[in-house]
């Protein structure tokens, strides 16, 4: 059996990282080489900024290359709860910033010609249990009319036809889009490099202290200063940035893959 990340096992490793010792000053050090700290990297650099990702293992190590592989459009939880807790206005904001997310990467994915299979396949949120489809259907009703039309409510039926799985209905959700963790991230770390930055792997950075207005980084394969630092690390954060540690909660997530299923299983 295999203990190993389904996108890292199937997608080609980032081959542009520097070698040998690292050094020099930077506008702008980035620690962490995930989906945040390359998407900053790769716009930074495409803007004139010198920049230098730090990454402690290798490109897409962590979160970004372990999940589900989902890119998932609306609220996590009901948006007729975000309204009540937070208005109308801020709700949607906050629903079509998400929209707009993936929007954003669809573009990127285009603009850098990353082959990642993404595609638009749509997110069901699911009806566990018969009294479950009254609330769905609430939330789909607001949803429906006040902030996303690219919605659908389906039916026991309608899901039966459409997955063949006996839930009690669903809310569809036909922005959600999935793609290949692995490609991306080695595509846009390959993106990011050919605009500029400087990506570094196997650089932990071990101490960071500040001198005469530069932040000063010592890490795994030597020192570098920058005048500004982008902690991207998540749940891979080290202690020697406790602020940042003491606030982030790591949350699991498991998704087993299989061969690809025929029509008889």
């Amino acid at each position: 059996m295999k203990y190993l990340s389904y996108w890292h096992d199937t997608a080609p490793g980032f081959t542009g990282a520097v070698e040998g010792p690292i050094e020099g000053h930077y506008d702008v050090a980035v620690i962490g080489g995930g989906f945040t700290g390359l998407g900053a990297a790769r716009q930074l650099a495409k803007a004139g900024t010198k920049v230098i990702v730090l990454e402690a293992e290798t490109v897409g190590y962590g979160a970004s290359g372990r999940n589900g592989g989902h890119l998932n459009n609306g609220l996590a939880h009901s948006y007729l709860a975000a309204k009540a807790e937070i208005g109308k206005e801020r709700a949607i904001a906050l629903y079509q910033a998400l929209d707009a997310s993936i929007d954003t990467l669809e573009a990127i994915i285009a603009e850098e010609g990353i082959d990642c299979n993404f595609r638009r396949a749509g997110k069901l949120k699911l009806a566990s249990k018969p009294q479950h489809f009254d609330s769905l259907a609430k939330n789909f009703e607001a949803v429906h009319a006040e902030v996303d039309p690219d919605t659908a409510l389906l039916s026991p039926a309608d899901l039966e036809r459409e997955v063949g799985s006996p839930f009690h209905g669903a809310m569809l959700s036909k922005k959600s889009a999935m793609m290949h963790m692995g490609r991306y991230v080695a595509g846009l770390a390959g993106a990011a490099s050919r605009s500029g930055a400087v990506i570094a792997e196997k650089a932990t950075v071990k101490e960071h202290g500040q001198t005469d207005g530069r932040h000063v980084l010592k890490t795994a394969r030597g020192v570098v200063t920058a005048d500004q630092v982008l902690v991207a690390t998540g749940a891979y954060t080290t202690s020697n940035f406790g602020y940042f540690r003491r606030r982030i909660i790591p949350v699991g997530s498991f998704i087993i893959a299989t061969r690809p299923l025929t029509e008889a299983g």
